[in-house]
Parts: structure tokens; sequence; C-alpha cells
């Protein structure tokens, strides 16, 4: 692939122009970009270098093509699929990545849930005002997914419980509340996973 200014091809370029483009223009998810034809006249690039910059980007989850409708921003922000490469770390036993991500979690969430509940509105509780947040949930998500796997969701009522602690401390502003509840919460599942590896060591 010929290379342009940098050393970067000119692949490259477009996706650094078409990105700048989407910050200049302030776009959010769901906009859509101008079309092939006239977004390539803008860039002053071709056509198929042009395609194969948004197939990059459509990749890197930070376009999303839509066919017959166009090129629009994605919803899912840049983020991965599979940030933590947790796929590949399942093979490698469950119930320890289960525990080290229970760790991480502790690390994160309740901070989050502090700093949620101060800038909680009851319209929209999950809005903290901090543009980072919402780039975590998938990977908290990916988490949560593990641990259910791990524990087979034998805590789903305790967990609704305690949630709704959760969710009573953003309501009313209360970041401590908030703070010691996820804690709780947390740690419920996590001592569940340590006694129930403590017992599988003890029957070998």
């Amino acid at each position: 692939m010929k290379k342009a200014v940098g050393g970067k091809s000119r692949v490259d370029l477009a996706v650094d122009q078409i990105i700048q483009v989407i910050l200049d223009r302030d776009m959010k998810a769901g906009d859509k970009l101008p079309n092939e034809y006239d977004l390539a006249r803008e860039l002053g690039v071709g056509r198929s270098t042009l395609r194969e910059a948004i197939k990059r980007l459509v990749a890197r989850n930070i376009l999303t093509a839509r066919q017959g409708a166009g090129t629009f921003v994605s919803e899912k922000n840049g983020v991965p699929e599979d940030p933590l490469g947790l796929t590949f770390m399942m093979e490698e036993g469950a119930e320890n990545l289960a525990l080290d991500l229970q760790d991480i979690r502790l690390m994160l969430e309740p901070e989050t849930c502090a700093i949620v509940a101060r800038g909680a509105t009851p319209e929209q509780i999950e809005c903290s005002g901090n543009h980072v947040l919402p780039n975590l949930i998938p990977i908290i998500a990916s988490a949560i997914g593990v641990v259910i796997t791990v524990t087979n969701d034998e805590h789903r009522s305790q967990s609704g419980m305690e949630h709704q602690r959760i969710v009573d401390a953003i309501r009313r502003h209360d970041p401590e509340g908030a703070k010691y509840s996820m804690i709780a919460h947390l740690n419920t599942s996590r001592n569940s996973m340590l006694h129930s590896r403590d017992n599988c060591a003890a029957k070998r």
C-alpha cells in the first residue's frame, strides 16, 4: 500500500479525517455521514480509499454501515466487543476469572455508583455527567455475565434487593450509601465464589 504523509497510508489518513469530521460536527450516535461520493470529494480521497477507511472504522465500532441506508456513527462509541479478552480467558478457568473480575468490579463500581449518585436526576439516575462512564458499561456487563455463569445466578433474589438499595441511594443523592451498598452487593457473590472454590479444593 502506498504511503502518504508521515509514513501513514492514504487509508490511515482517511480514517483520521473521518474521525475529525465526526468531532468537528459534534456528531452523535446514530448520526448519518455524508454519502460516499460527497464525503470522498470533501476529504479529497478516492472512493476505494474511503470504503477501506470506513471498513476499518466499522471494525473499530466507531461507525456502522447499513445496507441501502448509509453509514452512521456507531452507538458503541468505539468500544470493542471484548476489550478484556474474556473469550480466551474463560478457557483457562472460569472460577478464577470470575474472582479476578469481581476484584476489578470492586475497584470500579462502588466509586462509579458514588459519582452517579452525585450527578443523578430523577429523570435519568444513570447519568452522572461523566463522559467516560458509559464506555465502562459494556466492560462491566461482560464481567457480570461471567459471574452469573459461574454462580449459576443463585443469588438472583438477594441481588434484586441489593440492587434496589443501590438505586434508592442514588435517587436520594447519597454517594456514600450508594458506594457501600454496591460493595455489599459485590461481596455477596465474591464470598459465595470463594466458598465454592474452597469446598471444591477440600474434596480433591
